[in-house]
């Protein structure tokens, strides 16, 4: 059925409505149906909308466009002063997998003071790094080792191990760091890359327990 474009304004409105369960719904509406035409509200809407199911839903909608439409909105977002606004662009980007996505992926938010987007710049920069550029996006990384609280860190164990073998010159530098965070952070990371089936939590109290006994956890235990 074709829709008017009184439907249409009425989905665009109800991206605004106070219940969640009706925002969800324009979201998916607008994905199943897309058009070119609503990829900036959608991309507007994902800074500021609260609900993260709400906000998972709108990128599944902008998923649903052409990457020739949705990159710029979203390369543009990336840069911009909110930080709900750049982590759900990079979280989106690492949905979509387009590597010419990847220049936009910088330094600064690899090392973005707001934990919530450095997660989603490392998540999205394991998906769109080049082949050949992993080491370099390795070093990068594992200069975060250590920050933040357990969610952070396992997100970035989880960017690092996603990166395989050429993580492990970095990791077993960073074993050595004169910072005990960083090594048990570094320790733990090599642990779930040996052993995938550990779980953080083992792995994170395993390596504070070597650290604190002054090893490098290689020795043996």
């Amino acid at each position: 059925m074709t829709k008017t474009p009184q439907d249409t304004a009425r989905t665009l409105q109800a991206l605004e409505d106070g219940r969640a369960s009706v925002r969800v719904r324009a979201a998916l509406a607008l994905g199943t149906t897309p058009d070119p035409r609503f990829v900036d509200t959608l991309v507007e809407r994902c800074a500021t909308e609260p609900e993260f199911f709400v906000r998972d839903m709108l990128t599944w909608a902008l998923t649903r466009h052409p990457a020739s439409v949705t990159l710029p909105a979203l390369l543009r977002e990336v840069r911009s002063e909110r930080a709900q606004a750049r982590s759900q662009a990079l979280h989106t980007l690492s949905k979509i997998g387009d590597r010419r996505a990847w220049p936009a992926i910088t330094r600064a938010l690899l090392t973005d003071p707001d934990d919530e987007v450095a997660r989603s710049a490392w998540r999205a920069a394991v998906v769109l790094v080049p082949q050949g550029q992993e080491p370099e996006l390795a070093a990068v990384l594992a200069a975060q080792l250590g920050r933040g609280e357990r969610e952070t860190q396992l997100s970035l164990s989880r960017a690092l191990v996603a990166l395989g073998e050429a993580i492990v010159p970095t990791l077993r530098a960073a074993t050595k760091a004169p910072d005990p965070r960083v090594r048990a952070h570094a320790l733990a990371t090599e642990r779930l890359l040996s052993d995938p089936e550990t779980g953080f939590e083992f792995a994170i109290e395993e390596a504070k327990r070597v650290v604190a006994l002054g090893g490098s956890g290689r020795e043996g235990h």
